[in-house]
Parts: structure tokens; sequence; C-alpha cells
């Protein structure tokens, strides 16, 4: 086998760019057929081309830049697919696991190292920091299965950045003992410190210069540079301050995933740079340090290997296995919390080299160090890709069997009404963010209405639709272009409703021409009037994604309507796509059947209500809602159950009091089947007497007792 120093077969940067490019592509599609998953054919792709295997490249400056890219690349898309609202209800299980996950394989590392390794205690508890630090390795395997916001795996990655702070904590008291002979608390305290003033600089800074920046730059280039540049940015100042950069770059993704909705082309640019280039440049990487020579250097290196795998896998078990104890978890959330948790790479392989650097550890520490790298590695990968797969058929056998009132299966149909190309993105993307999760048959048309034949118009048409086309593809959703020569645009919407079965309707707010001219226009008050599809009329001065609240006014009687299930679904998705909080301002009748919908589909979003006796407390909204707001009317047609006189005056008031806000105004559906009110009722009950009691009523259950 070829020396370290050998030269490596390929030193042109075109080629080694070339044979790269080609493991990334090839070596997916040969493990995909034996169901091995992709991260270990990265990392042993590494370990063949790598100067311990077939010596074909050399671990440059490139491997280095990119792989350093990579790690916090991928500690960035953990940060930006967790949810919020998600990350506050796990985060006392996270930070118990973190501390679990921390203190027991610290504590068993510096047992191992000084009973079956001999080390003294400076070294042994270096070594142990090695063991209760991890990296997110299988990551992308659970991001490939779409199991980013499930519970176990937001609890790991809380874990995962307590523990590594924690290591990092362990390494420098270490290094400082080592140096000065002492511990020295102020070094600790300093170190504490300065995380504390990172978080709060960063909570406050980028929210508001992310929203600055959106709102006055919508090109999509210019806004994946910004993200990337605030990633590496926070990384940066952490690794100047000491903390570390993987840190910055997940705290970072956490503060910025609010701006950056999941189905949106910025989020689909920023998954796809990280897994196509970054995260396996990594990966190789990774697999080009490991020296799979080392086993055959006598009984002491596999003897040394042995212990330290066994304590770095079985030490992380016992962390999972008590976290489940604790919050009394299913087996399955024990198996991925531990599977995310037991792989070490970037951590160990600093810890090992600071400590071999300062002769704490002997060669043998080093090379099983390689060796416990590529087991627990392997062990992680596997074990995550199939916990990964039984947790995604558990979650679809629930979603089956679970408690749905009739109507929440049908399928959504959903006509974007485009009249030209600058208003196209900004309907597709609403439309896209408010089509639901649960329909499995959503279509999504593109109409464009002309009423001559002119080539201007022709051109406008088509400009228009290619430009809606685009919006979609870029999210990976496929829009129908439609366009249409008919006597006027609301003929030609009719008919289109009634050729396509479409079930929703999204439209655009005219600009008055004059002063005489309402609110809504003539031609969407056609419209709602000659249909009964459920109409959602929007108007936005600001992106989508830079909204801080959703502020919904519903009519008293709404849960009555036919469409209520549909608009209440479409209002949860926009919400939990945006990651923003969402307030219904309505009768309490209401609010406990809009709450029912929510609850039976699992609706994971920060829903609140505030009481609204009647309709005349709308003009009392205005003072309420924000510029960053987006209020939603939920109105009603003249001969629905809802109908008030007083909406005859809403135009006016739109008009009035909410000129300068972010606006959707929705007409309920008034086709279909009737909701079905004591099944939601029945199954709002059932989810209320299943939902945990906050701790107070526990206690005081306890003392009446």
């Amino acid at each position: 086998m070829p020396g370290v120093a050998a030269t490596p077969m390929v030193t042109s940067p075109v080629t080694i760019f070339l044979v790269v490019l080609g493991i990334i592509l090839v070596v997916p599609l040969l493990l995909q057929r034996i169901k091995i998953p992709y991260v270990i054919g990265l990392i042993l792709a590494g370990v063949a081309v790598g100067p311990y295997g077939f010596n074909i490249l050399a671990r440059d400056m490139s491997f280095e830049v990119f792989g350093q890219v990579g790690i916090l690349y991928l500690m960035f898309l953990a940060g930006l697919e967790i949810d919020m609202y998600h990350l506050k209800k796990n985060m006392s299980r996270g930070l118990a696991f973190g501390l679990f996950t921390f203190i027991l394989p610290l504590l068993c590392g510096m047992g191992a190292g000084v009973a079956f390794l001999g080390l003294d205690m400076l070294g042994a508890t270096l070594l142990a920091s090695m063991f209760a630090a991890h990296t997110l390795l299988a990551y992308p395997i659970v991001s490939r299965f779409g199991l980013t916001k499930s519970p176990p795996v937001v609890i790991a990655i809380a874990g995962t950045i307590v523990a590594v702070m924690g290591s990092l904590i362990v390494l420098a008291a270490v290094a400082g003992v080592y140096r000065d002979g002492v511990f020295h608390v102020g070094g600790t305290l300093r170190l504490l410190l300065y995380l504390g003033v990172f978080c709060v600089l960063t909570v406050y800074l980028y929210p508001r210069v992310t929203r600055w920046f959106f709102k006055r730059y919508i090109d999509c280039v210019a806004q994946f540079i910004y993200i990337l540049s605030m990633v590496f940015l926070a990384a940066a100042v952490a690794q100047w301050l000491g903390i570390e950069g993987v840190f910055g770059a997940f705290f970072a993704g956490l503060v910025l995933n609010r701006y950056v909705p999941a189905r949106s082309p910025l989020m689909t640019r920023l998954e796809f740079v990280g897994n196509a280039i970054f995260i396996p440049y990594f990966l190789i990487g990774v697999g080009m340090m490991i020296n799979v020579g080392v086993v055959t250097r006598g009984w002491t290196t596999l003897y040394v290997a042995a212990v330290m795998s066994v304590v770095a896998m079985a030490s992380k078990w016992i962390a999972a296995w008590i976290t489940q104890l604790v919050f009394r978890l299913k087996s399955l959330d024990r198996s991925m919390m531990y599977q995310l948790s037991n792989a070490h790479t970037a951590v160990a392989l600093a810890v090992v080299t600071i400590g071999y650097g300062m002769q704490l550890f002997s060669e043998e520490i080093l090379n099983g160090t390689i060796v416990m790298i590529l087991v627990t590695c392997t062990v992680s990968s596997l074990g995550t890709e199939r916990a990964s797969r039984r947790l995604k058929l558990m979650q679809l056998k629930e979603d089956k069997s679970g408690v749905v009132p009739s109507g929440a299966q049908s399928a959504v149909r959903t006509l974007i009404t485009v009249s030209n190309p600058i208003t196209a993105p900004q309907l597709v993307d609403l439309a896209l963010l408010m089509s639901g999760r649960r329909s499995k048959a959503n279509r999504l048309y593109a109409l464009h209405v002309r009423s001559d034949n002119t080539p201007a118009s022709r051109a406008i048409g088509r400009n228009s639709l290619e430009v809606a086309e685009k919006a979609a593809a870029t999210v990976d959703a496929v829009i129908t272009p439609l366009e249409r020569y008919d006597i006027n645009i609301v003929t030609g919407v009719l008919n289109t409703i009634a050729e396509r079965d479409i079930t929703d309707i999204i439209i655009g707010l005219h600009r008055r021409a004059n002063v005489i001219d309402s609110f809504f226009g003539s031609k969407i008050e056609q419209l709602v009037k000659s249909t009964p599809k459920m109409v959602v009329i929007t108007r936005c001065f600001i992106p989508v994604n830079t909204l801080t609240r959703i502020v919904v006014a519903v009519p008293p009687r709404a849960e009555y309507e036919t469409g209520f299930r549909r608009w209440v679904e479409a209002l949860a998705s926009l919400s939990a796509e945006l990651g923003c909080r969402i307030i219904f301002r309505c009768a309490s009748a209401t609010w406990l059947y809009v709450r029912s919908i929510l609850l039976a589909d699992k609706w994971d979003i920060r829903a609140e209500h505030v009481a609204m006796q009647g309709w005349d407390d709308f003009v009392l909204m205005a003072a309420d809602v924000l510029d960053d707001d987006l209020f939603v009317v939920i109105s009603a047609r003249r001969a629905s159950l809802s109908f008030e006189s007083d909406m005859d005056a809403l135009p006016e008031f739109l008009q009035r009091y909410f000129s300068r806000n972010n606006l959707v105004v929705i007409y309920p559906g008034q086709s279909g089947v009737e909701p079905d009110l004591e099944t939601m009722s029945r199954a709002m009950s059932a989810d209320f007497e299943a939902a945990p009691s906050p701790l107070w009523l526990k206690l005081r259950s306890v003392f009446r007792r």
C-alpha cells in the first residue's frame, strides 16, 4: 500500500474535481441497489482514493477548505430545517439529552482511559472529551426521509450542540491545565460569557438585517449569497471568540430559518448546493483521513481501538436510553437519538491531534481513534437509515389511522390567475405555501385570460405563464399553464373552473384605476358572485417570507360553512411553512372548531386565539395589525350562513383602515360536503383528553389527594 509521502496519481485541479464529481455521482447510484447508505459509500470511497488507499488523490488544501465548509454547511442545514416551534416544544428534552450524552461518555471515557488504556487523569479527561462530542454525520439521511422536524431528530440536534460545547469547554480546560499546571475558572467563565454575548447579538441583529435585505432585494442569487455570507460570518465570529465554528453555523441556521420557508426557491438552492457539493466533499475528506492499515500494526492498536469504540458507542446508547426512560419516549425514538449521536469525526480528530501534540496520547491512541471513527460512522449511518425507514412508516400508518373529519382527504385543485409576469411569482409562492400537506392529488394551474388576439397580448400571456412555471419549478412543483381567449376575464376563469374541476382560486387584488372604482374591482366582485369555489384575494407589499405574524379575522358562525375546513387547512399550511405565529380573532365557539381541525390534523403551529365578540370589533384591529403582519379576512357571500349586513361595508373598511397592510381576503367555498361538526367535536374532545396536562394541574391534583 502506498505511503502518505508518495505522489498521488492525479494532481491536475480539473482532474481532481472530475474524480470527486464521479464519486459523488456513481457511489450513491451503486449503493442504492444494495441498500447501503450513501454516507458510508462516500466515506469508503474517500478511503479508497485517499493517501492511505490507492493514493489517487492527495488530501490537499481543496479538501481542507471544502471539508471545513461541508461540516459548517451540515450544521447550518440542521439549524435551518428545525422549526422554532418544534424546538421550543422539545427544548427541555433536548437539553436533558445533551447533558446525558455529554456527562455519561465523559465519565465513562475517563474511567476507561485510566483503567484500560493506562492514561493519567489529564490525558483520560482529554480522551473523554472526544467520546462526549459527536457529529451529525447521518443527518442527510434523516433529511432525505423528511424527518427533520420529528421530535427525536430535534432532540438529537439540540443535544449535539450541548455535547459539542461541553466537549470544547473540557478541551480548553485541559489545555489550560497542561500549559499553566492549574485549572483557571476564569477562562471557562469567559468562554461562557462570550457564548452568551454571541447568541444575544445574533438573535438581535440577524433578523433585522435579514428582513431589511429581503424587502429590498428579491433576486434569488443575491439572497442566496447573503444567507451564505451570514452563516460563515457567524462561524468566523464564533471561532474568533474561541467558541467553535459549527456552533456559529448551527445558531445562524436557527435564527435564519424563519426567513427561508421549506417550500421556497431559496431553500431549494441551499439544499441543492450543500447536498451536491459541500457535504459530499466533507464526507470524502473524512474517508481520506482514515488509515485502515493501522489495524495491522499489532494487537495493541486493535485493543485500544476496541476499547475506544465500545466506550464511545455504549455510553451514547446509555445516554439515549436514560433520556427515553425519563421522558417516556418510544424505543424507536431512542434508536434515532442514539444513531444520530453515535458518529465521531470532526471533534475527535481535533482532540486526538491536540493530545498527540501535547504528548498526552501515544501513537496507539492516535491509530485507535482512526478505527473508532470508521466504526462509529458505519454504525451510525446504517442505524440511522434503518431507524429513519421505521419512523417514516410509523408516521404514515398514524396518518392513515388517525381520526380525521370528513373532507380532509379531498383533492385540492388550485387555479392561479396571472395577468402579468411581475406578480406571477408572488401568487405562485402563496399558492404553494397554502396548498396543504394532506392531499396527495394537489394540482396547480396557472391561467392567463385575454380578450383580444393582438401579438402584444399573446406575448404578455406567454411570458406570464413561463414565469409562473419557473417559480413552481424552483421548488420541484409542477404547474399546468393555461392560456385562454374568451369574451372577458371572468368568463374565461369560470369556464376554466368548470373544465378543470377547480376547488380554489387565487387572484391578485387589482389597482384602483380611478376614484369611483371599488376596492375589489368589478371583475373580482363578479367572480365571487358567479362561483361557489373558495376565492383567495391577495395583496402583499413585502415578500411572504418576511412576515412576522398572520392575523385572521373570522366572522361568527363561520364553522357552519362548507368550506370551513379548507381555509383553516390553507392558513395552517401557510403558518407552518413560514414558521410564524397565527392569531385567530373570532368567537369562542368558532375557535373551538378551528382548534379541533388543528389538533385532528396534527398541525404543530403557534396558533393563538383572541376573542372577537362581533363584526363591530373589526375596525378596532387596525391598530393591532403591523406592517410586517399578514392580515387575513374571512368574508362570506350574501347567501351564506355567516353573512352579516355589516360585511357590505368590508371593502370600504379595508380601503380606509388597511390600505397599507399586507392583505388576504378569503371567500370560503359553498359547495361540497357539509361540515361534520359532531365528528369534529368528538375529535376535539379526544385530543384535549389525550393532551398532557400542564405541570401546575398535575401538582394541584397531587395536593388535592
